[in-house]
């Protein structure tokens, strides 16, 4: 079975409309049968989480760097709540080791910098919707923590 096929319903925490119009289209070239909820900033994804969203996301892309609640803080309370089990991607335009190694310690799944190009994105987003996540989350080992393009 193909890993990209589990993937369904994506979640995507950004504050910019650009970027995420890019990772959308970038979404659609890519797969047809995926579903994206995007928020503008962390607190109105804490708030899509906590309802409970049906279906519950399969994965979700966190920036960093929103207003209200920023992705660490997300990054902390997804940890500590009922959806603990999801792929947290943190997608985010710092590629300083020390938000690296924050991210990690808080439990991320993967770490991108954003991709400056189009074809870069969707080679990224191919990369990390093709990994088998075998239903059960586990901390990436450190070295293969950060993907890129």
């Amino acid at each position: 079975m193909d890993a990209t096929l589990f993937y369904k319903n994506i979640f995507l925490a950004e504050d910019d409309e650009d970027d995420t119009y890019i990772f959308e289209q970038a979404l659609e070239e890519l797969y047809s049968e995926v579903r994206l909820t995007a928020s503008e900033n962390g607190k109105q994804l804490m708030d899509l989480l906590g309802r409970p969203p049906v279906p519950p996301p399969d994965i979700i892309f966190l920036d960093l760097n929103m207003p209200l609640k920023n992705g660490y803080e997300c990054l902390q309370e997804i940890r500590n709540g009922e959806q603990h089990n999801v792929p947290v991607i943190v997608l985010t335009t710092t590629g300083s080791e020390e938000d690296i190694e924050k991210v990690y310690k808080l439990g991320a799944t993967h770490f991108i910098v954003k991709p400056n190009n189009f074809p870069e994105l969707k080679k990224v987003l191919k990369k990390v919707l093709s990994l088998n996540w075998n239903g059960i989350l586990q901390q990436t080992k450190r070295e293969q923590f950060v993907i890129s393009a």
